[in-house]
């Protein structure tokens, strides 16, 4: 089994993919790809690589994509934005200790929850913890998972342009493999979509995929970071979010 071929199977990676990642892989040295194989200290590691693309590809609608996997081994999942160590969103106090200090998730979460009509803003233009608390979150989901699960099922697909963090090489240098890799997977996914996808391109990463030509072949949601506290108040994002309605639990999404 070559490098490729291994890396695809150890992700778990879902059969509508398999096809337009091998053909992507191949703008990787040969070189790189079999020391991701040898080595187990970079992140998310090799068994969650490609994990992103274990959904099937029919539902495809929006493309996130991220800068890179969190620095730590229980954080990393190979899905951008996902920290895997985080579980209840909630807690007595509002959002749960996990979320309230994961700066970007916490804005995340808000604008949710302000864009579904849940909470408002109070005279001062804050979410406090306080009013969080106070919600009725009865009919909302309670953990991390079950909001992603919700993105995937609303046709997110989440991946990092730089999906290789390593210890050894700064992220800049590692996005070096990768540039073509990513170049080659937008112009594959445009090619093989019965729909027009839509790239959310959040922060300075809408600098480096606007300039590749295959960027073209999508619509755009460009805005701020989500870790800027102005993301919250995006009307774009504040759109997209109350289409999306990602905070309702499934059962209250299926009624």
């Amino acid at each position: 089994m070559s490098s490729i071929d291994t890396l695809i199977e150890r992700s778990g990676v879902h059969d509508d993919w398999r096809q337009i990642l091998a053909e992507s892989l191949l703008t990787l040295e040969p070189d790189y790809l079999d020391s991701l194989l040898r080595d187990d200290t970079w992140l998310p590691g090799v068994d969650r690589l490609l994990a992103a693309f274990r959904r099937e590809r029919s539902g495809v609608r929006y493309l996130l994509i991220g800068e890179s996997p969190y620095p730590r081994r229980e954080s990393a999942n190979g899905i951008a934005f996902y920290d895997a160590a985080v579980g209840s969103l909630w807690s007595e106090q509002g959002l749960s200790k996990a979320v309230n200090r994961a700066t970007s998730l916490r804005n995340i979460v808000k604008t949710a929850l302000v864009a579904e009509g849940h909470l408002q803003k109070d005279s001062t233009g804050k979410i406090t913890q306080e009013s969080i608390a106070m919600l009725d979150k009865r009919g909302l989901i309670g953990s991390l998972s079950e909001l992603f699960q919700n993105l995937e099922n609303a046709g997110f697909l989440m991946l990092n342009a730089t999906p290789v963090l390593h210890s050894e090489r700064k992220p800049a240098h590692e996005a070096r493999y990768w540039l073509q890799f990513l170049e080659r997977l937008l112009a594959l996914i445009a090619q093989n979509s019965s729909r027009r996808v839509t790239l959310l391109l959040w922060g300075k990463i809408a600098k480096l995929v606007e300039t590749m030509p295959a960027s073209n072949h999508y619509d755009k949601i460009v805005c701020e970071h989500p870790y800027n506290i102005s993301f919250i108040d995006n009307p774009e994002m504040l759109q997209l979010f109350a289409r999306i309605n990602v905070m309702r639990s499934c059962l209250t999404a299926k009624s």
